[in-house]
């Protein structure tokens, strides 16, 4: 291919750097960009996607995970995400292994990898977007755009709105499609060579890209798209085609609201790539108001975006320039195509803006930025200033990517950024109030989930979690309240109906509060912890056998159910079956071995009958685990001073006593072996 087109780099003021330094120049910057989130905490939807993920497990079949969607649940179930990525998942399961654990600096530090990899290859796929496919004399592949390759590759590689892919584990998805797009798309070009004698076709390359893409695909479905920019790529570099393709149904008028709030989204979209400043972890639940009428300003928006893109769509078809056309068209085509998945065109997807997204998009954004830079820099008399400025603007994404790296660092840090950039999403308040109530913060909690509610009042999770902290302050109206509002918004929502249940339970409204048990055991058959309230309900209620019955089905569902092997080892001591209270207690050390109150109820039940050596064990067993529980100790007593072990007795009396001076019925006992104590010691001294 003989080079006919103007060279961009000719009129740009840009470092010019040997292949081999600028792609170690464009790594190292990449590291820096995102290095401080290595030892961050699993957030946001790492939880799900990870901690809760079975199909990480060891003891999960690996067949498993062509049949599950990216959050462990099967594919064919209703309640499924269908997002069918089971490469990505397959590196999870990797990470878990290697790490022995749910550490998650392992797993940050592979996706901080992975982009800096996907940075460096960026130098040579926009050297063959800004430059061409050309070659030498021996067949290699020429880099005539050192310059702008360079700096479309630097642009890539610190902006600020791949934060989300990089530092959250689960952007990991986007990552891995994004490294395999990227090597299908090198596949497809190594499939096209020239030589002295001609040019050189290979199928094997063919193949090997089209192997990559499917790849890509398995990672993160957007990776398909890489068949269509390579068929782009074929017409407009391999074949020099003119293309006129797709046009229409980019322009195609439809004057309903819900296309207008669609376009206005991908506006947004745009906005993120230009001026990355306002990052959020989640942009749903009314961060991004509806647009209600055309009367709306931000109608001014989607016309920007439309004006800008059917300019650049005319410049890419009509131009003379056929240099110009074919850039501004791979430019295009990358910002495009990756996102048509995500665009809602074809089909509903879950979100309306998303930055994970815009990864593999904003390689267009590169190409269309760098070639305006080359062009202002032809007719610029001031080069070095231009360049300055886009030097600038480098230096800010770095550190715009650095802070935000770090916001992801922590649920925290992540959850409270989002407040000022969207006051008006109401999962990011109760996102907020998750994360305090779960550092034992409920005032402040409530707050938060109260506000999400305002936000969003058929917000049943918001309810739910409010009526949950509502009730363990005992504000058990307020709580009722709450809790069957949200059944009455959501009717299959299990969790409020068993947490209705419990609010009931404490009204002692019993009646309802069983059907309010059943109803959630409707709606979820297999519920454990629904069977464990039901279960104490009728412990309350001395339905003995119900209890049991609803205990054991709890216990079948979860076998480390502690609560429940607990309540059953209990009931049957206080009911005087002592021989299955241990028969019950020794099944359930057996599956839960290293559970210390299953201990310690199972040696209250051996001291009973009177079994004190085995009982003995336990305790301190159950002691060794939890050396600063006083009924431990206290119990522990009480079987020596049974057993005739009195000094011992007197010791462990004395420690429960010094660990909680108000233990129940402890001080009576001490003070009993006392005197017993003075008794034996006046009669020794008679």
């Amino acid at each position: 291919m003989a080079q006919t087109e103007p060279n961009l780099d000719h009129d740009v003021s840009w470092f010019l750097l040997p292949p081999y330094w600028a792609k170690m120049v464009v790594g190292l910057i990449s590291l820096l960009c995102f290095v401080n989130s290595y030892d961050g905490d699993f957030v946001f939807d790492d939880s799900e996607a990870i901690i809760n993920n079975k199909d990480l497990r060891a003891e999960t079949p690996l067949g498993d995970l062509w049949h599950h969607d990216f959050w462990g649940s099967k594919l064919s179930s209703n309640t499924s995400h269908k997002s069918y990525r089971p490469l990505t998942v397959l590196t999870f399961r990797i990470n878990y292994l290697f790490a022995g654990g749910f550490y998650p600096v392992g797993f940050h530090v592979i996706n901080i990898i992975l982009h800096c990899t996907i940075s460096v290859l960026m130098v040579d796929v926009f050297s063959i977007l800004l430059g061409g496919l050309q070659f030498s004399n021996k067949g290699r592949r020429l880099n005539l755009t050192p310059k702008t390759s360079l700096l479309a590759a630097l642009l890539f590689a610190v902006h600020p709105v791949h934060t989300e892919c990089v530092a959250g584990i689960v952007g990991r998805a986007d990552l891995l499609c994004a490294l395999f797009f990227l090597l299908s798309f090198l596949g497809y070009c190594k499939a096209f060579r020239e030589h002295k004698d001609g040019h050189h076709f290979s199928l094997f390359w063919v193949l090997v890209s089209v192997l990559l893409g499917a790849v890509a695909m398995l990672c993160k479905e957007q990776g398909i798209t890489v068949l269509g920019l390579n068929a782009v790529f074929d017409a407009l570099v391999i074949n020099k085609l003119n293309v006129l393709e797709f046009v229409q149904k980019l322009l195609h008028k439809d004057k309903s609201l819900e296309a207008i709030n669609y376009n206005y989204y991908y506006s947004l979209n745009a906005w993120l790539l230009l001026c990355p400043w306002w990052l959020c972890f989640d942009w749903s639940m009314g961060c991004i108001p509806l647009i209600k009428s055309v009367s709306d300003w931000r109608i001014i928006a989607l016309a920007a975006l439309w004006f800008c893109l059917i300019g650049l769509i005319c410049q890419a078809l009509c131009s003379e320039d056929s240099h110009k056309r074919r850039i501004l068209t791979l430019g295009l085509g990358f910002l495009i195509i990756p996102f048509l998945p995500a665009s809602n065109l074809f089909f509903r997807v879950g979100f309306v803006v998303a930055e994970r997204v815009i990864y593999l998009p904003s390689i267009g954004y590169c190409i269309l930025f760098t070639y305006g830079f080359s062009l202002l820099s032809k007719k610029a008399k001031k080069k070095k200033i231009l360049a300055a400025a886009v030097l600038g603007l480098l230096l800010i994404n770095v550190m715009r990517s650095a802070l935000r790296s770090s916001q992801w660092r922590s649920e925290e840090q992540l959850f409270r950024s989002a407040l000022s950039v969207c006051p008006l999403n109401a999962k990011v308040h109760y996102n907020v109030g998750k994360n305090l109530a779960d550092k034992g913060n409920q005032s402040a909690a409530i707050k938060y989930y109260r506000e999400a509610v305002r936000l969003n009042p058929k917000y049943v999770h918001a309810m739910n979690n409010l009526g949950n902290i509502l009730k363990e302050r005992n504000e058990l109206q307020e709580a009722e309240e709450l809790l069957s509002l949200a059944v009455q918004i959501q009717p299959d929502f299990a969790a409020a109906w068993m947490n209705l249940g419990i609010v009931q339970n404490s009204l002692r409204r019993f009646e309802e509060a069983e059907q309010s048990y059943w109803t959630a055991i409707k709606h979820r058959k297999k519920y454990p912890d629904c069977y464990y309230n039901l279960g104490r309900l009728y412990a309350d209620l001395n339905r003995h056998i119900d209890a049991l019955n609803a205990w054991r089905n709890a216990t079948v569902l979860k076998p480390e159910h502690s609560l429940a092997w607990n309540n059953m080892i209990i009931l049957l001591d206080n009911t005087g079956n002592l021989a299955q209270a241990e028969a019950v207690g020794r099944e359930a050390l057996e599956l839960i071995p290293n559970d210390h109150s299953l201990m310690f109820s199972l040696a209250n039940v051996l001291g009973k009958s009177q079994k004190y050596k085995e009982s003995e064990a336990l305790f301190l067993k159950a002691i060794k685990a939890n050396p600063n529980a006083a009924s431990y100790h206290g119990n522990l007593a009480v079987l020596y001073h049974r057993w005739g072990n009195l000094d011992l007795a007197k010791k462990h009396y004395e420690v429960s006593l010094k660990l909680d001076p108000m233990a129940p019925g402890t001080k009576e006992n001490y003070n009993l072996l006392r005197r017993k104590l003075e008794q034996l010691q006046k009669k020794g001294e008679a």
